[in-house]
């Protein structure tokens, strides 16, 4: 925190560099990419409306209110808990480096999250609408390529944005006659590999067999003119995605919408719940069956059988 002698003072100023010292207190004690991400967003949106409401001080009851005012502005129970877990974070650490009182940390550990009745739905793809999906980029450019290779190794091994980004050469083996992700570092640091179908795997080589790339990272960013760069961020995987999902009329359609698809069609397709769960990186199974939602069914619902008309 350099000279900052407290952090409330700090919380009041706009500088940058104060800013983003505040931010790496949370984000330099995570190692997931997934959390570094969320938690800096959600420092950087309370540094934001700190100082754009006039706040004064941080203490539990500060914290309690944000909470409030997230809640009134319509915010899942999800997102603003996330959100809590941050600033309970920033004061903890706050208070171990010295620049914030321990029972003031205290008080915001104790700040209680939001309690989520029910589970969203989320969205999936049907079979027709992933193949479209897949077929849409123009395989005739580069950029095309590219992005139907993207597109294939998230519909066709559920990967999260940030595994499709730092997907590497070396974690695509052969094993027993089958393509294979080995060794994939995901979500919480959980290790796993992931069997992908040889269609993901031929889109892969026609793109880096274009690309001319044999080594390091598998997919990269392509500035105007058709230039390889050196590595394509999770944001850019997620805007591949939101593109092609406009061109089909999906207008909000998520990366992790499709980590969804493939474990959606894979079971629909008479796939194994546990194997599911293991290629997802699930840690236990009851997280895969909410994750799918298998409790609603939308073949055979309730009311086919209400006889109205």
């Amino acid at each position: 925190m350099g000279e900052l002698m407290t952090i409330e003072q700090a919380l009041y100023e706009a500088d940058a560099d104060k800013v983003e010292a505040i931010t790496r207190l949370v984000t330099d004690t995570v190692e997931s990419p997934h959390t570094k991400r969320a938690y800096a967003r959600a420092i950087r949106d309370f540094l934001a409306w700190y100082r754009e409401t006039g706040q004064v001080g941080l203490n539990k009851a500060l914290v309690v209110h944000y909470a409030a005012t997230l809640r009134a502005e319509g915010l899942g129970a999800a997102s603003i808990n996330q959100r809590l877990s941050a600033i309970r974070k920033l004061a903890q650490e706050a208070a171990d480096n010295e620049v914030l009182g321990q029972s003031t940390a205290n008080g915001i550990k104790n700040v209680r999250g939001v309690k989520q009745q029910g589970q969203r739905m989320g969205f999936w793809l049907a079979r027709d609408q992933a193949q479209a999906l897949l077929d849409a980029p123009d395989t005739a450019t580069l950029k095309g390529l590219r992005d139907r290779a993207m597109l294939a190794v998230m519909l066709g091994c559920g990967l999260r944005r940030s595994e499709v980004a730092g997907l590497t050469f070396a974690h695509i083996q052969r094993r027993d006659g089958r393509w294979v992700v080995v060794d994939l570092v995901g979500k919480g640091n959980r290790t796993r590999s992931v069997v992908m179908p040889k269609w993901a795997k031929d889109a892969i080589d026609a793109w880096v067999e274009a690309a001319g790339l044999t080594e390091g990272l598998v997919f990269r960013a392509i500035k105007c003119g058709g230039r390889v760069q050196d590595a394509i961020s999770a944001d850019g995987v997620a805007y591949v995605v939101k593109q092609y999902g406009r061109a089909l009329g999906f207008e909000n359609l998520a990366a992790h919408d499709l980590r969804r698809t493939y474990a959606k069609l894979a079971r629909k397709g008479g796939a194994d719940l546990e194997q599911i769960q293991i290629n997802l990186g699930h840690a236990s199974l009851t997280t895969t069956e909410r994750y799918l939602g298998t409790a609603l069914d939308l073949e055979a619902a309730p009311c086919d059988a209400l006889g109205l008309s």
